[in-house]
């Protein structure tokens, strides 16, 4: 089920609406590798009504999905006419598309997740040729026209994602299948269908489990060619006039490329670290520079060993992991000790590696935040924490040299895209770990006797964003503690204290006598237990319920600056 709407590690129910035969669809979905998908197709050609009638035998079972695929000329019938060949209203084909937006609009109270693949029209269709992409007149200046008006209507809706057509039909050698159209209303060949699956299925898999975090590369003959121990790093293959040392400087372009979108770079290779460290900062070819990797191992050990350390270090989970390596032996070890690590199989020819990053799928996220995009930089700033600590005795005199202030908000409109995003990503300091989607939080929110905040975490090193979000529903008069959930970046800097002094101060202010956590295990919030332990909360049930009673405050601690906005 998806964002809210049961376990978000269970099987989807995805019902597909569409004007033509598109049980191919169903049948690929069934085997995604990417995600468990049933799928059950509406009434053929049945659209409007599908999408408009509540009473609709559709919505008589649970659905978690829609994927809402159809032709253009049988949704806008301007387009139509200009298929025709006939003069088209533009704007008349505009409202068409806003009344059909709307329809897929309603939906969003009956299914979390809405997919939308935009309109194509067949490539062997000539339409005006030359003319053809001219607004007023063209089939293609008409059909890129209600396309856009298509995703400008749909982006603001929470849970609704329009996806690209035209990639699952560049990849496919014969998109469409006349004489499957005129036998069977089958709209696309099964290749399209095929490559459609594949890119619903991941899109279900970020929706349920996030995106992939980090790319993890390894040296030699993967990042440069050449290995830097026999050659030394001004003789490695790495730009210049050759074609090989031109791919991979443009592999390393694409790896940064990730990083401006909020996806870490880390190194695990078998090297001499200070010789590899060498060529990295000092190669003139080089794209890619130490603080672009939020870290590496670089040694002579097992790269799983190595691997499943740097994820520990980063406090990543293995499953947000990528790992890319040229050799196949060393891919197929980590893929055996590490099945949570997705590792792609690279191509021999080194000119494909390019081509082969930016091809993954695994990187599709349902939100980009300003946390996610300044990722990297966290990273950084946390490794000079880090280096900081070392020369500091005490944890508690470390803190206090960190100078850290946390800034507390209530939920609002500004914050609460980034809170829905902690709700469904962080898994180990997560008291409930329940998922809801955007607006599901803020339906929850505005009920009574329900409060929610956000915590902003700082320090003289940078900022770390929004890190933390608690919230509190008050049953007579108990305060339970409903979300209390904290990024792996800030952990054990005493926020967590900071965010029970916050709830227990507001449960005192309210003049209720205990405040209640209820800890739900999974297999990956055990950090969130330990923590309660520690607390000094009352373990009223062994690791399950811990309480407080509310004639006792709840000290902040000293070496953190709090403010309330």
């Amino acid at each position: 089920m998806l964002e809210g709407k049961g376990e978000m590690n269970g099987r989807i129910a995805a019902i597909l609406v569409s004007d033509f035969n598109i049980g191919p669809l169903a049948g690929f979905l069934s085997n995604a590798q990417e995600a468990q998908i049933d799928s059950f197709v509406a009434p053929f050609g049945q659209v409007y009504q599908t999408l408009i009638d509540r009473s609709h035998e559709c919505w008589q079972r649970n659905v978690d999905a829609a994927i809402v695929w159809t032709r253009p000329e049988a949704v806008v019938g301007e387009f139509r006419k200009v298929l025709q060949f006939e003069a088209a209203d533009a704007e008349q084909a505009i409202a068409e598309v806003d009344r059909f937006t709307q329809a897929i609009q309603s939906l969003t109270d009956r299914v979390a997740t809405i997919l939308v693949p935009n309109w194509v029209v067949p490539a062997e269709l000539v339409g005006y040729g030359m003319l053809d992409m001219r607004i007023g007149l063209g089939i293609r200046g008409l059909l890129s026209k209600i396309n856009l008006r298509l995703m400008e209507n749909l982006q603001s809706t929470p849970g609704v994602y329009v996806l690209d057509t035209n990639r699952w039909l560049h990849e496919s050698k014969q998109a469409f299948n006349a004489k499957m159209w005129y036998l069977a209303k089958v709209a696309f060949d099964n290749s399209v269908f095929k490559n459609a699956a594949r890119d619903i299925g991941a899109t279900f898999a970020s929706i349920q489990r996030g995106a992939k975090k980090i790319i993890v590369v390894d040296l030699d003959d993967t990042l440069w060619g050449g290995i830097v121990g026999d050659v030394g790093w001004r003789d490695l293959c790495l730009g210049g006039h050759d074609p090989i040392g031109e791919a991979f400087v443009d592999f390393q372009r694409a790896l940064k490329s990730f990083t401006n979108r909020g996806i870490l770079l880390g190194i695990v290779s078998k090297n001499d670290e200070q010789l590899a460290l060498q060529a990295i900062e000092k190669h003139p070819e080089m794209i890619l520079r130490p603080d672009d990797f939020a870290g590496w191992r670089i040694n002579w050990d097992d790269k799983a060993q190595n691997l499943s350390d740097l994820m520990t270090e980063l406090n990543l989970g293995l499953d947000s992991a990528v790992f890319l390596d040229d050799n196949p032996v060393e891919r197929q070890r980590v893929r055996d000790a590490l099945p949570d690590v997705l590792v792609p199989e690279m191509p021999n020819e080194k000119m494909l590696y390019p081509q082969t990053i930016m091809g993954l799928t695994c990187f599709s996220s349902p939100t980009v935040t300003k946390e996610d995009l300044s990722r990297t930089e966290m990273y950084r700033v946390q490794r000079a924490r880090e280096s900081s600590k070392k020369s500091v005795g005490s944890i508690d005199q470390w803190l206090v040299t960190l100078e850290t202030k946390v800034v507390v908000q209530p939920m609002n409109d500004a914050n609460c895209e980034r809170a829905s995003q902690l709700l469904a990503k962080t898994n180990q300091m997560n008291l409930t770990t329940r998922r809801l989607s955007e607006s599901e939080l803020s339906q929850w929110v505005s009920q009574q006797g329900h409060e929610f905040w956000t915590f902003r975490v700082s320090d003289r090193f940078g900022d770390s964003g929004l890190t933390g979000i608690a919230s509190l529903e008050v049953d007579g008069n108990t305060a339970r503690i409903v979300d209390f959930i904290l990024s792996c970046r800030v952990m054990g800097r005493k926020i967590e204290e900071v965010m029970v002094h916050v709830l227990v101060e507001h449960a005192r202010s309210l003049g209720l006598s205990e405040i209640i956590a209820t800890y739900i295990p999974t297999d990956r919030n055990k950090p969130c237990l330990e923590f309660w332990k520690k607390s000094k909360f009352d373990c009223r049930e062994p690791d399950t319920t811990f309480s407080w009673s509310l004639r006792n405050p709840y000290p902040a601690p000293e070496c953190i600056d709090v403010t309330y906005e």
